[in-house]
């Protein structure tokens, strides 16, 4: 979502009986007074599976959705022993990872479900699956 000028917003779990379990993420927008904006996508689990699979960038061409902020989102499932590199899009951006299932060590620390790791002044970050692991992986601007 885009607020664009501005956006009464909440959230509630529409199951009584069952708890509820979500990130609500929000980016500051590189632009400001722009037309506010909804959009979704679906998510193919083929298209996580060891792969990093990117859900938003500030390119509308790009795979998933585009926000007003030189950010990148990626998702994925991996197997347990999988090793991959994230090359950051701005070496100017920080990078938070997120764990949402699983274990995994990223450049050197250990990290496990729910887990978080800010990384920045670096090129790449290194990831290596410990368990069956899901990770969320935000690249976003230092500063705004």
């Amino acid at each position: 979502m885009s607020a664009g000028t501005g956006v009464s917003h909440s959230e509630r779990n529409k199951n009584r009986d069952a708890s509820v379990k979500f990130l609500q993420i929000w980016v500051l927008p590189n632009k400001v007074n722009v037309t506010p904006r909804y959009d979704q996508i679906t998510l193919h689990q083929e298209n996580l599976k060891n792969r990093l699979h990117q859900i938003i960038s500030p390119n509308p061409e790009d795979e998933g959705i585009w926000i007003h902020q030189e950010a990148w989102f990626y998702l994925g499932a991996f197997d347990a022993g999988k090793i991959i590199s994230y090359p950051l899009q701005n070496i100017k951006n920080g990078v938070y990872i997120f764990v949402l299932e699983g274990a995994c060590e990223v450049n050197g620390e250990r990290l496990s479900k729910r887990d978080g790791l800010g990384v920045w002044e670096t090129s790449t970050i290194n990831f290596e699956m410990s368990t069956q692991t899901k990770i969320l992986v935000m690249e976003i601007p230092l500063t705004n």
